[in-house]
């Protein structure tokens, strides 16, 4: 017997379409599909305004500040989003490239780099390279295999989560400003000149609240867009700055900078996002048991003591 089979009558779009109604279903935006995807807008208006006419159905509300997606655009975003991100862990899996690490430009700088030398002798055939990110992240659309975060982010539902370490903090100047604005006591924080990084709006009050300081009245005089950029401007002598005792461990040894009531745990923890498909490489968990030795040996070199 002949069994006879019935032939979709769905249309079948091309993948172009589908990929440009995604990025601009996720992004937003047009605008920001077409430069994420490295096309034109107009390539990008077209390929949805002919997806949505294959399909019949309208995909994509345009307004003035944004193009949001209809309630059958969200679903059809949503899988083929997972499509996308099916194929990119196949292909990754079957031709494996450099392990990407994600990390803020600051743990980059002031933390891993001066130990990056060691991973590479315990590992020298393992190649890295680097995603500058400290907010959310897709691990599978940016091919990122690890990626170090703060708790105070939302990691994605789909990352291996390992909580390592407590963040711990403290406030650091330079020498000459501590002596200069007579910094001896958390009270005499009052009259002096407080830095703080865009990054952490609450730093102040994390760390008063965590070193049991809550009364002071704290009035914050600059803010700088990154840690290591208030890093430097209290090195300078700008003024007094909250700050992650991982990120300044050298200069404290140096003696640039100084912490004059030692350091506390704060709110938060260290944790690393491992992607779920990469996780079974060899060079993932190498890099992984690395990452989580490091950063434990970093909490237990006296965060508690004075710089």
């Amino acid at each position: 017997m002949i069994k006879s089979h019935t032939v979709s009558n769905l249309p079948r779009p091309s993948f172009n379409a589908l990929r440009a109604f995604e990025a601009t279903a996720r992004l937003r935006s047009m605008t920001a599909a077409a430069q994420e995807l490295s096309v034109t807008h107009g390539a990008i208006s077209r390929h949805v305004r002919a997806l949505e006419e294959s399909l019949g159905v309208m995909l994509l509300t345009r307004g003035s500040q944004s193009t949001d997606p209809t309630p059958e655009g969200a679903r059809l975003a949503e899988g083929v989003a997972a499509a996308l991100n099916l194929m990119q862990a196949a292909l990754e899996q079957l031709k494996p490239g450099p392990l990407t690490l994600s990390c803020s430009a600051s743990i980059l700088t002031h933390w891993l780099i001066p130990r990056l030398a060691r991973f590479h002798d315990q590992h020298p055939g393992i190649e890295l390279q680097f995603n500058v990110n400290y907010g959310p992240v897709d691990v599978v659309r940016e091919n990122i295999g690890v990626a170090i975060r703060n708790t105070m982010i939302r990691p994605p539902e789909d990352v291996v989560v390992r909580e390592l370490v407590t963040e711990w903090v403290g406030p650091v100047c330079s020498p000459d400003y501590m002596r200069s604005a007579r910094i001896r006591r958390p009270a005499d924080l009052a009259d002096a000149r407080l830095l703080m990084t865009k990054t952490r709006p609450d730093a102040w009050t994390e760390w008063a609240g965590a070193a049991g300081v809550e009364g002071l009245e704290l009035q914050v005089r600059e803010r700088f867009e990154h840690f290591y950029v208030l890093i430097q401007a209290a090195a300078c002598g700008l003024g007094i700055a909250p700050v992650p005792r991982m990120l300044v461990l050298d200069d404290l040894q140096s003696g640039k900078l100084v912490a004059p009531f030692g350091f506390v745990p704060g709110p938060h923890k260290l944790a690393l996002w491992i992607a779920p498909h990469l996780r079974a490489r060899a060079e993932t968990q190498a890099l992984a048991q690395w990452l989580t030795e490091e950063l434990k040996e970093t909490a237990g070199r006296g965060d508690g003591a004075r710089g």
